[in-house]
């Protein structure tokens, strides 16, 4: 017999019980449709997770002032303004891993323009931020040299606080006041999304840094020059580990810090923060899959078991067609066939419903979903295999049939 024959017989069998044949594929059906569906919502969310890198910037840290102690009272982080201006220079200057290190202040304030008002955050930041953030204008200008040094009364906006503010108009030439202070709008962020903390990062108005600290934050001639935050970008390649070290070491010879003491700031290594959570949003993807790979599992079990009743029923067919001179490998063959047809018609009838599945998560719940051919690929694949792997033992019992006892079988 020649396989094209093998294949027709094996087919016609399957067609002559119908419903027992759909009954068998339905196990592989439902295993592919939730493995398709489950890797598309466990991608989805690690989708999101590299957004949320790409969006806060790669190779960021970010370097806070440390807490103090008052009156026996030991305030929170941020509570001892021990990082300067000249701290941020010196890092860029004396630390050769990191690219730019951007020192800014921050504020929460009303902010009134054309009768609206809003409350948003007030930034008082350098050029150097939005490199370090990677975050780049929509429209307008970045800040001047000149607006820099000299206190100027110019702001960039983002995309949430303009809507606010002016609704469809272009916030671009449009003027603000905070406490009372005009403020011309230069420029427009590009949109950045949420952060990781779930804050909303367009929300945002940008100042020069030395015009927040004199004409808004109000700080006396001593602190001058404090900041809130340091961001930190390092270099493409460098190892963010040596980065940081060096940058604590940096900080506490600057700072006169003694052996034993603790460091008057904090480093956060926010891009380790987020692989680690995209590492964990992969382990979740690929467990939800091997849970889902179950019904797989089971299906082929169902096919093992359908088969071995197909065997059994078919006996004397056996016998007959192997004493006219069929073979044990076209008998296995057939078998085969009838295991992997079963098996692949499944898998297929799965992805459709996996992909339906997919998206009807995403309609309904919001949760993101993404689709990949890899996984389409992996699910017919483990179907085939299954139908190969469990439909091999109930072949392999059928080729070893005599035909003598195959013929008297009743």
């Amino acid at each position: 017999m020649n396989l094209l024959a093998t294949i027709r017989i094996a087919l016609n069998a399957l067609r002559v019980n119908k419903l027992r044949s759909i009954l068998t594929m339905l196990g592989i059906i439902i295993g592919v449709a939730a493995v398709i569906t489950m890797i598309a919502v466990g991608a989805g969310a690690q989708q999101r997770v590299e957004e949320q890198i790409k969006n806060l910037g790669s190779n960021l840290m970010i370097i806070l002032p440390g807490s103090t102690t008052s009156s026996g009272v030991r305030l929170g982080a941020g509570a001892n303004q021990s990082l300067t201006d000249d701290d941020a220079a010196a890092i860029v200057r004396e630390i050769p891993e990191v690219q730019v290190a951007a020192p800014s202040n921050r504020r929460t304030e009303q902010v009134v323009a054309s009768g609206a008002n809003w409350s948003t955050s007030i930034y008082g930041v350098n050029p150097d931020y939005f490199e370090a953030r990677e975050w780049p204008l929509q429209s307008g200008r970045m800040f001047d040299q000149a607006e820099l040094s000299g206190n100027a009364k110019v702001a960039l906006i983002g995309q949430t606080a303009a809507k606010q503010l002016f609704g469809d108009l272009d916030p671009v030439d449009q003027t603000i006041r905070i406490r009372k202070v005009p403020f011309t709008i230069i420029g427009v962020l590009e949109r950045k999304g949420q952060s990781m903390m779930g804050q909303d990062q367009d929300d945002v108005v940008m100042l020069p840094l030395s015009t927040a600290r004199n004409r808004l934050f109000g700080n006396t001639q001593g602190k001058l020059r404090r900041v809130g935050t340091i961001q930190v970008k390092v270099r493409e390649g460098a190892s963010m580990q040596v980065a940081e070290e060096r940058i604590r070491e940096l900080l506490r010879q600057r700072q006169r810090t003694q052996p034993g003491q603790d460091d008057a700031f904090t480093v956060r290594n926010l891009t380790e923060l987020l692989q680690a959570q995209e590492e964990s949003s992969r382990i979740m993807t690929l467990l939800l899959a091997a849970v889902a790979s179950v019904s797989l599992l089971v299906g082929g079990i169902g096919i093992m078991n359908i088969m071995l009743v197909s065997v059994t029923e078919r006996t004397r067919e056996i016998g007959l067609r192997m004493a006219v001179g069929a073979r044990g490998s076209d008998i296995l063959t057939q078998f085969l066939v009838e295991a992997m047809t079963l098996s692949l018609i499944g898998g297929f009838a799965g992805i459709v419903l996996g992909v339906t599945g997919s998206w009807l998560v995403g309609e309904m719940t919001g949760w993101a979903t993404r689709m990949s051919p890899e996984s389409i690929v992996l699910a017919v694949g483990f179907s085939a295999g299954i139908g190969i792997f469990f439909g091999f033992y109930p072949a392999r019992k059928a080729a070893s049939l005599l035909p003598i006892q195959a013929l008297r079988y009743e």
